[in-house]
């Protein structure tokens, strides 16, 4: 019986000799544990063989990773070509800068996201995606109203910005982005109506910007693209006037089911009934927006100013309300500032619709607010401002 015993020891040392030979073979080799392997000596453990071997591992794992980020998208630019001059606009998460990319003058929008604290780390990956966004929907477009966009950047380790600091440089957060456009130095179309308050336009130019604008969107549209935020505060103007559709930052492509696109995108005063009431929406929105734009272009005036955002939110939805048109409006400008912003989408027309009915009105007789040569605008429209 003491026989049998010392013999089944014995076979169980030798047994567990054998399991840990092979153990400390296996881990020497960075082999994988087998589910029999229970037992281990730790003082038999190489463990800076395993260190090294996965020092090696993570290092080979971490370049191929990095190697993959850094693949070139084919809209991303050459930051050692891109000099910054001077700030042209500053924004809750971003500045606008004028510099010049290559040769050419552009406008760069460095994004930082908010990175001192305004937004959190959810937000800033939202908008970084919503960068990516407005990146992909702007580098595929070509048209003579649409702001020609030059490339862009997800990072912007090497971008050197004028002033600020006592080195002479701008310090830029880790995770900015920017994006390249044609400079226009006409400014917004929002500030040249500004500028226009007091004497207003002449009839022509109302309907000059009036058909520019809906050139840009309808050709928008024919490539299935919803802007969403359509207002005079995005279109820009170049040296002869001639406007161009900026800002693709809530911009997407349209959805086959416009249950797909719902939320409340765009700014209060522009934006459609069924988007502010957070129902579905098409490219429809768009068309709404650009009849307040029209009335603006043609009024140089703010619509609704003197109500909150809530009192207009709430009667745009519930009571029908819409800026008023002045009685010297021509009655053809008129219909289509209405047909546009239609409570119901579908009653709404096309942008290449609007176009030619835009393009049948004739100014040559005028018919504005204001005959050309003349001082001052008509006075049955109340006169706003300084």
């Amino acid at each position: 019986m003491g026989s049998r015993s010392g013999e089944k020891d014995g076979s169980v040392e030798a047994a567990a000799e054998v399991k840990e030979g092979g153990f400390r073979s296996k881990l020497k080799g960075f082999g994988s544990f087998g589910s029999k392997d229970t037992f281990l000596r730790a003082d038999k453990i190489d463990l800076k063989s395993l260190d090294i071997q996965l020092e090696k591992q993570l290092t080979k794992a971490w370049k191929k990773d990095k190697n993959v980020q850094r693949s070139k998208e084919e809209w991303e630019i050459d930051l050692s070509k891109l000099e910054i001059r001077y700030v042209v606009a500053q924004g809750t998460y971003g500045t606008v800068y004028r510099g010049n990319y290559d040769g050419q003058d552009v406008a760069v929008k460095l994004l930082d996201w908010g990175e001192d604290g305004a937004a959190t780390d959810a937000e800033t990956a939202s908008l970084r995606a919503s960068f990516r966004q407005e990146v992909a929907v702007w580098h595929k477009l070509d048209h003579p109203n649409v702001t020609k966009f030059i490339g862009a950047s997800m990072g912007t380790t090497d971008l050197k910005i004028p002033h600020s600091t006592s080195s002479g440089q701008t310090t830029i957060p880790a995770r900015a982005c920017c994006v390249v456009v044609e400079y226009l130095p006409g400014g917004t179309l929002k500030q040249y109506l500004f500028k226009n308050r007091r004497k207003k336009l002449a009839y022509k130019i109302v309907i000059q910007l009036a058909l520019d604008l809906s050139r840009g969107l309808s050709y928008l549209h024919s490539r299935k693209i919803v802007h969403r935020d359509v207002k005079t505060e995005n279109m820009i103007l170049d040296a002869h006037r001639n406007l161009k559709i900026a800002d693709f930052g809530v911009a997407r492509v349209e959805a086959q089911n416009p249950k797909d696109m719902t939320g409340e995108t765009g700014t209060l005063g522009y934006m459609a009934p069924e988007v502010l009431d957070g129902k579905p929406y098409n490219r429809k929105c768009d068309v709404y927006s650009f009849g307040i734009c029209l009335w603006e272009i043609y009024c140089c005036d703010m619509p609704y100013p003197d109500l909150s955002f809530a009192e207009v939110s709430s009667a745009v939805v519930r009571q029908n309300l819409r800026p008023e048109i002045p009685r010297c409006c021509p009655s053809a400008l008129a219909n289509i500032m209405r047909k546009c912003w239609d409570a119901n989408p579908d009653k709404r027309p096309d942008m290449d619709e609007v176009v030619r009915l835009l393009e049948m009105i004739d100014t040559s007789k005028g018919g504005g607010m204001i005959p050309e040569g003349q001082a001052r605008g008509c006075f049955c429209f109340p006169y706003r401002g300084p």
